[in-house]
């Protein structure tokens, strides 16, 4: 089977599952993957967020999905309890299509670490 093939796979498992759990059914897009992604990484449970909130939150879960790739590394939490990323190195510049292949290749790496497929 092929690299992106496999990806393919997995990711559709994944939306699978988030779907039944998360989405009543209905598949989330990659936005709202990456704001549960935050929220779980923020450890602070599920709340209301305010809109800058939720825009921290979605910084939050992308520098944790591109960590494994070296784009980022975990720096420390602040006071209260956001964690904070330090850039390693810049991203590349990448087309669309590539940078949707990059973040559903670090969403599968995320959900395959916390052995949700």
């Amino acid at each position: 089977m092929s690299r992106d093939q496999k990806l393919k796979e997995d990711y559709e498992k994944i939306l699978e599952i988030l779907a039944a759990k998360f989405g009543d059914g209905e598949r989330l897009n990659v936005d709202a993957i990456i704001y549960l992604i935050g929220v779980q990484e923020l450890g602070q449970g599920a709340r209301e967020f305010k809109k800058d909130d939720k825009v921290n939150l979605m910084h939050i879960a992308i520098c944790r999905l591109l960590e494994p790739f070296g784009y980022y590394e975990f720096d420390f939490f602040d006071a209260d309890g956001w964690p904070h990323y330090k850039v390693l190195e810049e991203l590349p510049p990448l087309k669309t299509g590539e940078q949707t292949v990059l973040i559903k290749e670090a969403i599968v790496l995320y959900f395959k670490a916390q052995e949700l497929i």
